[in-house]
């Protein structure tokens, strides 16, 4: 299995954000104009694309990815992927890895709400993407501001036609939490996210906050080895304010590189940016003193139900590896 990279250029909402469109979050493929080269599902791989050198089908040339075939009339070909849960949208990355002379000039990116999984004809699209240019063998971010408003699908269009080797949707789940019930407050699901982190140089921080089981170390957040005195941290916005009950620090995969030693702060953040943050949470209450780990473990701790509070900063000591943090809390009305 590849283990996914991070690439140099990719923005803020990358790093910090879930990918709607991934599979394992029940994101699917569910229309498509034509694949006649390469089925629209295989754009929504977790994995990175690949290229392998004389592998053909019945249709021609392997390629990984989605493809359709050379458009002979007008129009354009699109594909529609249903989101692994409503979401407000942050940004986007079309992938063109590998794609070179049959790569689509410009694509576009609309959305829309609704209830079934293949939304009717007569749905109401928003472009949330104008048309813009792509190139070959390349990663394609653009940033998406929907003003709040949160959508169940998105429809990609290729202009006139050609491949796309990934499609990444990124941006915020919006579900309805109850109040009273104790829930994973830390899960991206529930629309918890990665506020900053000081260092991801093997895995973002953001994999933590992901339901679903790590299959690898590269599906963790992992730092680099450090050289220098202190510790390795990321701050997290909790998907509700909420009392904290417990928490679960998993270093499944991580063995000769799992984090040695935990602990978590937390408070209750009223205005301010995330940046600011950055600072303010040095000095934040601790909730959870120093622990100690083990590798390849899931550890449970209790919490005994912190004071209400909005975010919290996971320390790791002095740096590595934890797949999965889960905070178990009750939901606030504030």
């Amino acid at each position: 299995m590849a283990i996914p990279t991070i690439a140099a250029d990719a923005p803020a909402f990358v790093r910090r954000g879930i990918n709607l469109a991934d599979p394992r979050l029940g994101a699917a493929a569910v229309q498509t104009s034509d694949d006649f080269f390469a089925p629209m599902a295989r754009m929504l791989n977790p994995e990175p694309a690949v290229f392998i050198p004389g592998k053909y089908d019945d249709n021609g040339k392997w390629m990984d990815g989605w493809e359709s075939r050379r458009k002979r009339v007008s129009g354009y070909d699109f594909c529609i992927v249903k989101l692994g849960v409503p979401a407000v949208l942050a940004g986007v990355d079309i992938d063109t890895s590998h794609f070179t002379g049959n790569y689509p000039p410009a694509a576009s990116l609309q959305a829309c709400v609704s209830s079934g999984s293949i939304p009717p004809e007569n749905t109401a699209w928003t472009e949330v993407l104008p048309s813009v240019a792509l190139q070959g063998n390349a990663h394609h971010y653009h940033a998406i501001d929907t003003r709040g408003a949160a959508f169940t699908h998105v429809r990609l269009n290729i202009y006139p036609d050609g491949g796309v080797a990934r499609l990444r949707v990124y941006g915020r789940p919006q579900p309805e939490l109850k109040t009273g019930t104790p829930i994973d407050l830390a899960s991206a699901m529930n629309g918890a996210r990665v506020v900053a982190a000081n260092n991801q140089h093997f895995g973002l921080a953001s994999n933590m906050l992901l339901p679903t089981e790590a299959a690898n170390i590269g599906e963790g957040w992992e730092t680099r080895r450090r050289r220098e005195p202190g510790n390795d941290w990321c701050i997290i916005e909790l998907a509700k304010p909420g009392q904290l009950t417990g928490a679960v620090v998993n270093t499944a995969h991580f063995k000769g590189n799992f984090a040695e030693r935990c602990s978590l702060q937390g408070a209750f953040v009223e205005g301010g940016t995330d940046e600011s943050l950055i600072t303010q949470a040095m000095f934040w209450p601790t909730l959870l003193p120093e622990q100690r780990l083990r590798m390849d473990h899931a550890h449970t701790f209790d919490l005994n139900a912190t004071p209400v509070i909005t975010h919290v900063r996971f320390n790791i000591f002095p740096d590595g590896g934890v797949s999965r943090l889960k905070l178990i809390g009750v939901v606030e009305d504030c």
